[in-house]
Order: structure tokens, then C-alpha cells, then sequence
């Protein structure tokens, strides 16, 4: 008869309905926090005087103490309390109280003899009474709880933040020979990235930047004399890139321009570790390949990852003034491109380009002719490369490209000509020579020629070759030195120019 006493008490109407609160849950009624980390770490304590939140003055302390020692139904965290914004004492309680009846429940069922004493059976009858209205309130807060539980679980894990980046670059530098009027200058450029994640994995960008690094060319009447931070806008800070890149499906990352792109901002053009003209190469030459220069400003592009070895680039960036709605971004200067790259092993990467370009053909790399063989007449041209990138070993990587563009004069007087123009190149990357982080660069190569034209006048009667050495010295990770040189043999490619000079000292900072 006790054993049949005992099991109607324990299934009645609201009994079965809160039988599933538990303790820990009942701090969190009123004020939830989600707190995974700290549930995880919960640790059974076998009496109500280690939980510090428990008044130990009541009777229903000492009638509910006893119950959880011969039942071990109450949990707590590790240092006694049930911390945080906690609810009502006695809605604490009578959780407590329904976690030990579903408790007592479950050992009955398993051991249904001389389990209970009518001893028992009186005190948590009485326990219920007084803890009635508790009780019955328990079921709504449950609810209130599992709807902010789904609240927050509906949440995007991601908040959207912003990032500063900033970079200075201070240099001195010269430019000597024997046609040359030879200085020295200090310059600078400076950068301040704002990058925006709506999603964890986009980006939007908006650079400033100021600089009064002025180019070469302006002493030596030739581009290949151009340092790879040059640049000048007075110090005036403008606005020199806003773009946005995302990636919709995995395999696919999408870059998009509003200004400041580049053919080299979706595809990659294999000469890295190299081709950073923050703490990388020294010369405009030795950024990548000149028919990458044949593209950029306005425009959108797209790599897509076929798998680890193949990825595929598609891109368009419109040149001019895109935003005139005379010209708008299919009526002036553009650059389409698509790359094959392949990886057939860790450390072999192979890059096949197809560029085609209007307006476009001023590399700002290569001679007077190869920049505009036509002069000032409009030309279109299609442009070919292979880009090579091979890692030796872990701090050696051997690259290159070969490069071909044959231009064609869209425009009188010499409409209908056409031109080729090569060039080419090998660089070599010694990482960590001479500590973490450093790294000795070289390139040796050809400006951009033009080796054949109708028009006979604008074709190069020689060849230049370029030759540059830097060495990369990291200070800290934010902080590094580099001192590089480079020459240039039979500039303009005429042999009847002397070699010109180019060196400096490069210090870069990240902040």
C-alpha cells in the first residue's frame, strides 16, 4: 500500500508535467545566459549547505537535505552556487524539489521494495503543499526559457565588426648613371585599411591613402626605373580602393570593385613570396607579369576551385572613367582575363592566361614603344602568359613567367598595324636567411619590348634586361627593414643608353 501511495503521488497531473527541470536550469527563469561551458563543468553535490544561494534556516532546508542525501538529485557548480541573475529563492527550491521526485521516480521503478518510508511520503507531501503555487509557475518559466533558448540559437553566430590596418612606408632612395641627374629622397607612403565582415567570410574594403614617392621615370625618361612603392598624390588623402569579396558557395569567391581593383586582386599571378612591394620586391618590374597591368579600376572577377589542384579566373575590370555615363564600364579602356592554374603537386604551381584588353596596353613597365606602339591611336590587343611557381624546398622558390601581347591600332594613322610585345622573367626566394621571417630576393628579366610593329619607327632595336637583389631583415612582425638594388642594362632597349642605378632603403611598419 505505501509503494502504490508513493507512485500516485509521484504521477500526478502537475508532477509529470515539471519532472523534467532540472536544478541547474532554475537560476535562468527569469535571466538567461547561455553559458555552455560552465553546464558542462557541473559537479553533483550531496548536501544543500554547499550551495551557498540556499537558505539553511527553513524547516523545508533541513526536509529537502535529507531527501538529497538519500536520493543525490541536486547538482550544483563546482564552487557551491548557483551564480549569475538568479530568480526567486523558492522557485529555486521547488525546482529542486521536482528534480528529487523525478529522481525518487526513476530509483523506484528499479527497486520497488521497503524504498520509501512513510516518513518520506509525509514530509514531501507537506513539501508540496507549501511549495504549491511555485510549482504550478514552473511550467510557463520552462516555456519562457525554451523560447529565449531558440532565440538565441536562431542568432547568427557571427556579428558584423570592423578592422583598421594600417602600413607606412619610409624610404630613401636614388636613382644614379651617367645620363641621370643623380639624387637622394626620402619618401613615403601611407595606408589605412577599413575592413568590414558582414558574415565571418566577406570582406569589405575602403583604403585611404597619401604618399609623395615620386617616379623614377620622371629623371631617367624611362618606366623601368620605377620603384614598387612609388607614387604621388601631394600627401592628399584620398580614397584609392573600395571593394567587396565574398564567397556565396565554398569552391567560388567573388571579388567585386568599385574602385582600385586589379587583374591580380581574383587571380593569382605565381611569383609570390616576391611580389610584395611592401616587403617584397623594390622595382615595378618585379610585381608579376606585365598583361596583368592590362586590366584594372572598376570591375568584378571570380575564382573558382574545381579541386586543390585546379582553380579557374574570370574576371572584367573597366578602365577610363567607367563612371561617365558617356563612357560607363563597357564603352572606354577594359581588361577581361581568364587563368587556368594548376597544381599538380605541393610545390609545383603552373598558371596559363588569357587577357583581352582595349586601351589598355600601357604597362607602365616596359619602353616608350612597347607602352604605346601606336602612339596615341586606340589599339586593342590580345595578351598570353604562362606563370611558373616551383617550391625547391622549404625556403627556396624558384619562379617566372613569360609573357606575350599582340596589339593591334584600332584608329588612324595606323589603323590596322600590329605589334608584339614580350617580356619575361625569373625570380628566386631564400626564406629565413639569416633568421625568422627574412628573406634574400633576386630577379633577373626583360622589360616589356616591342620586338616587331608595321610600324617600323616603334619597334625596339635592342634589348633591356633587368637585375634586382633586396634583402627582407624582420625586426618584429609588425616591423621590418628592407635594402635593395636593381640595374638596368641598355635602357629603353637601346644599347646606346647607359646602365641606370636604382636603390633604396625600405622600412615598413604594420599597425
Amino acid at each position: 500500500m505505501l509503494h502504490k501511495y508513493w507512485q500516485y503521488l509521484l504521477v500526478s497531473t502537475f508532477v509529470i508535467t515539471i519532472t523534467k527541470v532540472a536544478v541547474v536550469n532554475a537560476q535562468t527563469y527569469d535571466s538567461f545566459s547561455p553559458k555552455i561551458e560552465t553546464i558542462e563543468t557541473v559537479e553533483a553535490v550531496t548536501s544543500v549547505s554547499q550551495l551557498s544561494d540556499v537558505q539553511s534556516t527553513d524547516w523545508a532546508f533541513h526536509a529537502l537535505q535529507s531527501l538529497i542525501k538519500r536520493y543525490g538529485c541536486m547538482k550544483g557548480y563546482p564552487d557551491g552556487t548557483f551564480e549569475g541573475n538568479r530568480v526567486l529563492n523558492r522557485h529555486e527550491f521547488a525546482a529542486t524539489l521536482s528534480a528529487c521526485i523525478e529522481t525518487a521516480n526513476q530509483m523506484i521503478d528499479k527497486n520497488r521494495q521497503n524504498f520509501a518510508t512513510q516518513e518520506e511520503l509525509d514530509t514531501l507531501r507537506r513539501l508540496q503543499d507549501e511549495f504549491a503555487k511555485e510549482l504550478i509557475e514552473l511550467p510557463p518559466r520552462l516555456a519562457t526559457l525554451e523560447k529565449r533558448l531558440e532565440k538565441v540559437s536562431a542568432q547568427p553566430a557571427f556579428s558584423t565588426h570592423s578592422q583598421l590596418l594600417g602600413k607606412v612606408i619610409l624610404g630613401v632612395s636614388a636613382v644614379g648613371g651617367n645620363d641621370v641627374d643623380e639624387n637622394i629622397i626620402f619618401s613615403h607612403r601611407t595606408e589605412l585599411n577599413i575592413d568590414t565582415s558582414f558574415q565571418g567570410k566577406d570582406r569589405l574594403r575602403v583604403r585611404l591613402t597619401g604618399r609623395n614617392t615620386p617616379r623614377f621615370s620622371r629623371v631617367t625618361d624611362t618606366d623601368m626605373s620605377n620603384l614598387s612603392f612609388a607614387g604621388d598624390n601631394d600627401n592628399n588623402v584620398e580614397i584609392n580602393q573600395i571593394s567587396y569579396k565574398f564567397r556565396p558557395i565554398k569552391q567560388l569567391q567573388v571579388f567585386i570593385a568599385a574602385d582600385g581593383g586589379s587583374l591580380t586582386s581574383f587571380t593569382n599571378a605565381l611569383n609570390a613570396p616576391i611580389n610584395s612591394g611592401d616587403i617584397g620586391n623594390i622595382s615595378k618590374f618585379s610585381d608579376e607579369s606585365a598583361i596583368y597591368e592590362l586590366g584594372g579600376n572598376v570591375g568584378a572577377g571570380m575564382e573558382y576551385r574545381f579541386s586543390d589542384a585546379v582553380r579557374l579566373s574570370l574576371g572584367y575590370m573597366a578602365g577610363g572613367r567607367p563612371n561617365d555615363p558617356k563612357q560607363g564600364i563597357g564603352g572606354g579602356a577594359y581588361g577581361a582575363i581568364a587563368q587556368l592554374t594548376l597544381q599538380p603537386t605541393e610545390t609545383l604551381s603552373l598558371g596559363v592566361t588569357y587577357v583581352r584588353a582595349y586601351n589598355t596596353i600601357d604597362t607602365r613597365k616596359g619602353s616608350d614603344f612597347a607602352n604605346e606602339p601606336f602612339e596615341d591611336a586606340a589599339t586593342s590587343a590580345n595578351a598570353y602568359g604562362v606563370q611558373t611557381s616551383w617550391r625547391l624546398s622549404k625556403d627556396l622558390t624558384l619562379s617566372g613567367w613569360v609573357g606575350l601581347i599582340d596589339a593591334t591600332a584600332e584608329s588612324e594613322p595606323y589603323k590596322g598595324s600590329k605589334a608584339s610585345i614580350l617580356t619575361w622573367a625569373a625570380t628566386l626566394a631564400i626564406n629565413d636567411l639569416g633568421g625568422d621571417g627574412n628573406m634574400l630576393g633576386l630577379v633577373f628579366g626583360q622589360p616589356p619590348s616591342s620586338i616587331s610593329n608595321d610600324v617600323a619607327a616603334r619597334q625596339d632595336p635592342d634589348t633591356a634586361l633587368h637585375f634586382e637583389a633586396f634583402y627582407r631583415y624582420r625586426l618584429t612582425d609588425n616591423l621590418f627593414i628592407t635594402p635593395g638594388f636593381f640595374v638596368v642594362f641598355n635602357p629603353e632597349h637601346n644599347a646606346g643608353n647607359d646602365p641606370i642605378y636604382v636603390g633604396t632603403l625600405r622600412k615598413t611598419f604594420f599597425f
